[in-house]
């Protein structure tokens, strides 16, 4: 005789089921600086639109990052970042380290080179984030040593010298600070001067595969390559200490060239919309707005919208864009900025509750800040004023600025404070 399932029964197994589905849900992927689009901006929704007054919950907080401001890269069950003498080590090299993403526990490190120690001790250390592609992840040392390691180990696969191996040169005298892009089989990078402008390298070995000349580049600045799709034309856009330019993926033709005066050093990566490419400068310098329009044969040309705004001038804090307005620091005052991008004009100027330069991402309508003196606020994103929503001051801080940009991912906020990392949870709902 057959059995039949009592009532009870088949619904405890279907909650085990929709359970078992839900714990099953794919992790989120951050896999470079500022996001796999290098907008900055997080997909996350359901999160906190109020903090308590001493933060959200801590989930965990671990040590052994080291020093430096590379910013994080987490995929699957990892977190990578880079960092000089951290507290697992036991010199003062530069090390790659992954740890684990639910616990924060240090689970393998990797020596890259030695410490990066030009000029005032705020400047030095490690600044590139990691860039993971598969089983392989990517840095770029102060030095310009572009290494490619195992994901699951650390192991070394190959390196490349950005300045001896390809003739690359600095804009300025901070060192490299670039996260590699990985697009299919090739690695982009910014070895920078006239004769590497932008390289791409195959992502196996390192061999090159085609360089960019651009006449008269100065060097590289600090940004990261950003991709449009201009018609049937795919285009890398970055910007050096000569300004932003267009190089066609294909082949690494330059496209397009928009060049600025010389300043101290260009930072900021540029955020790409469509056929748009919003680009802002410190020291003076502002932001402008350029269109990419096709031409015949996988050509493209530039069109300006509006040129270099002082009002839009970012150094290293970096700028989003939410919905139609751009948001971003004022040079590195700590007063966060809201303009309309279409027209550049400001909408607002607020300093908030930290001082000092502040690193900006963005989640579900709102604004995580991180400012120069450690302070970490939540604010929201409107052209209407600025709002804050909560603010607390990370423990650590205080000994270097704090200048690593945040990453908000799977309901989680994550920080670094030098050689420590903070995991915050950040979820309208809280728990598992």
């Amino acid at each position: 005789m057959r059995r039949l399932l009592c009532p009870l029964c088949f619904v405890a197994i279907v909650c085990w089921q929709l359970s078992a589905a839900l714990a099953a849900k794919p992790l989120g992927s951050w896999p470079t600086f500022r996001g796999a689009d290098r907008s900055g901006v997080s997909h996350d929704t359901g999160l906190l639109k109020q903090w308590p007054e001493e933060g959200p919950p801590l989930v965990w907080e671990t040590e052994g990052a080291g020093r430096g401001y590379s910013s994080l890269a987490i995929v699957g069950d990892k977190i990578f970042t880079l960092g000089d003498a951290p507290s697992t080590a036991g010199d003062e090299a530069e090390y790659l380290l992954a740890f684990d993403r639910q616990s924060g526990k240090p689970l393998w490190k990797a020596k890259i080179g030695p410490p990066w120690k030009s000029g005032s001790p705020n400047w030095q250390s490690s600044r590139s984030t990691p860039t993971v592609d598969d089983d392989s992840v990517y840095v770029v040392s102060p030095f310009g040593e572009l290494v490619c390691c195992d994901v699951a180990t650390g192991d070394e696969r190959w390196r490349k010298q950005l300045k001896d191996d390809l003739g690359g040169k600095k804009g300025d005298g901070w060192g490299y600070s670039e996260s590699v892009l990985v697009d299919g089989d090739r690695v982009v990078c910014t070895p920078g001067g006239e004769t590497a402008t932008v390289a791409a390298l195959d992502k196996r070995n390192g061999e090159l595969i085609w360089q960019t000349t651009r006449p008269e580049d100065r060097g590289a600045g600090h940004a990261s390559i950003a991709v449009a799709e201009i018609g049937p034309t795919r285009v890398y856009v970055q910007t050096t200490a000569s300004g932003p330019l267009g190089v066609r993926a294909s082949d690494g033709k330059l496209l397009w060239n928009y060049p600025i005066d010389k300043t101290t050093a260009v930072i900021p990566t540029p955020i790409v919309r469509d056929d748009l490419v919003f680009f802002s400068a410190g020291y003076g310098r502002g932001g402008a707005l350029l269109r990419q329009v096709p031409r015949p044969d996988d050509e493209v040309e530039i069109e300006e919208i509006y040129p270099l705004n002082k009002a839009l001038a970012n150094k290293h804090g970096g700028v989003v864009l939410v919905g139609d307005y751009v948001y971003g620091d004022s040079e590195d005052k700590g007063i966060v900025f809201c303009a309309e991008l279409m027209t550049g004009e400001i909408k607002w100027k607020e300093r908030g509750p930290g001082r000092g330069s502040a690193a900006v991402t963005a989640a579900d309508g709102c604004l995580y800040i991180h400012y120069s003196d450690g302070v970490m606020a939540l604010a929201k994103a409107s052209p209407e004023a600025f709002t804050l929503l909560g603010s607390f001051t990370v423990p650590g801080s205080g000994d270097r600025p704090s200048w690593m940009h945040p990453v908000v991912l799977d309901g989680k906020l994550y920080v670094r404070e030098q050689d420590r990392l903070l995991c915050y949870d950040v979820r309208a709902g809280g728990g598992e």
